[in-house]
């Protein structure tokens, strides 16, 4: 089989030019991946590369011409070719002032189009020919990692255990809940180690239907079943010399599980419908929100692939763990967005940061992310005011507040102790009694003996801590 020409992503919302685009570009040797919009493609790039874009103008959410500028700004170098209508002209002007690579006009001859892509392709080569003489300072701002923010102590080690492997291909497990970055740990993971100038390849076990899964991880030969009209590399060839990123590697079926197993052990597979047998150097990074040693108890995952994936083990905490990244977290989020959708950068009130530091976040990271979007679009002024957060966040906090005063009273500990305090006890105790109290008081209607009997005291006991806190209140005789 011969190596393709290159890789392609196609961009456009109407299914049948990606249908085309995607037939005769696989005909011409030329990996193809299709997106239905833009804002999806822009967001994969930060963790895999193409060597050429094509995509049309006018989509829903962000059109091609914004998303030229975004991969002109973060990506110099990258062809970009647009797909316009004949008559719009003013499409075509603004496409070259905007860095495009060329333009391909609709309806267009399929011929031309493989043609243009060949073109861009031969420039993407050239311009990574330029980029592998370049000077060692110029390869490291090329090859920046995507950022990870995080002061929190369990982040801290997370940057850490990245530092002590940069020099080490060994294979590493991540484990964390869906949303807390797990793919940009491992990006970063290659980034920093020896393998950072050869492919990083990530593949999500969860988004591939079972039957398909072989075909992705170790492609398949023309004929292989039906649909399979030529050869396909699978992700395993793809990364071969780099690294191949497993994501949710628990949702792995049992009979993928063994096939894995062998190519850790051998370093060589068989394309599905193969009889050849074709040998890779690949370095496994792992991750999964699941506990793996319960799918092994279960039966479910196999303990020796287990064992194999389990060398190193980097745990990505939850956004309620590292609370104290929230500010800083959301304050990027916001002037991401900002660029991404070519607005005005938001801005929290105090209040507000306050407030969303004491929500939980279910969907960690990346749901902060994606309220800070809503917020770039929804919210009415430059400063976001609490009642402009997403009505899910308001509807579920009186409960969660209720039910949340140990992650509530955490957090304090956290904010003071940052803020260099000290003797946290002599102001959280009385201030946590007096609360009590107060509470008890006013459920009993004043009664203080039913109030001590509610805090769990005797009644001398609450009277001498009304007066060493200072309470007033209360009825003083018996009922």
């Amino acid at each position: 089989m011969t190596t393709p020409k290159g890789h392609v992503w196609v961009i456009d919302d109407d299914r049948s030019i990606r249908w085309v685009l995607e037939k005769a570009l696989d005909q011409a040797n030329i990996q193809v991946t299709a997106f239905e919009r833009a804002d999806t493609a822009l967001r994969q790039m930060v963790r895999q590369r193409p060597d050429a874009l094509i995509t049309d103008i006018r989509m829903p959410g962000m059109d091609g011409l914004d998303l030229l500028k975004q991969v002109s700004e973060l990506y110099p170098g990258l062809p970009v070719i647009i797909m316009t209508a004949h008559s719009d002209l003013e499409s075509a002007v603004a496409s070259y002032q905007g860095g495009a690579f060329e333009y391909l006009p609709k309806p267009f001859d399929v011929d031309e189009a493989v043609a243009l892509v060949n073109r861009a392709l031969a420039h993407a080569e050239e311009q990574k020919a330029q980029q592998r003489s370049a000077t060692p300072a110029e390869q490291a701002a090329a090859n920046r990692t995507p950022e990870i923010i995080g002061e929190a102590p369990a982040m801290q080690e997370v940057f850490r255990a990245i530092g002590r492997l940069s020099h080490s291909t060994i294979t590493v497990l991540i484990n964390g809940e869906s949303g807390t970055g797990k793919e940009l740990v491992a990006h970063a993971l290659h980034q920093h180690s020896p393998r950072s100038h050869q492919p990083f390849i990530a593949l999500n076990m969860a988004a591939i239907p079972r039957d398909l899964i072989e075909s992705e991880l170790f492609g398949h030969e023309k004929g292989a079943f039906t649909g399979a009209a030529s050869q396909r590399q699978g992700r395993f060839e793809q990364a071969n010399g780099g690294t191949l990123f497993l994501d949710e590697i628990g949702d792995m079926p049992a009979e993928t599980q063994t096939r894995l197993l062998r190519v850790l052990a051998d370093g060589e597979f068989y394309r599905v419908g193969g009889h050849t047998a074709v040998k890779v150097d690949v370095r496994i990074i792992a991750a999964t929100h699941q506990d793996l040693e319960k799918l092994v108890e279960a039966g479910r995952f196999r303990e020796d692939l287990f064992h194999r994936l389990n060398v190193i083990r980097v745990h990505l905490p939850s956004l309620k763990d590292r609370r104290e990244d929230i500010p800083r977290l959301a304050e990027h989020f916001l002037a991401q967005a900002a660029r991404e959708l070519n607005s005005e950068t938001k801005v929290l009130r105090p209040e507000t940061i306050e407030y969303i530091c004491r929500l939980d976040w279910p969907g960690n990271v990346r749901q902060l992310q994606n309220t800070c979007r809503w917020l770039t679009v929804m919210a009415s002024g430059r400063e976001v005011l609490i009642e402009d957060l997403p009505p899910e966040l308001l509807a579920k906090t009186p409960s969660r507040i209720a039910s949340d005063w140990e992650a509530s009273l955490r957090y304090w500990a956290e904010q003071a102790l940052m803020r260099g305090e000290t003797q946290l006890l002599d102001k959280a105790v009385p201030a946590f009694e007096s609360i009590m109290i107060d509470a008890a008081l006013k459920h009993t209607g004043g009664r203080k003996r039913d109030a001590a009997e509610l805090l769990g005291w005797g009644r001398n006991t609450l009277t001498r801590k009304l007066k060493e806190l200072g309470i007033s209140g209360g009825d003083d005789e018996d009922e």
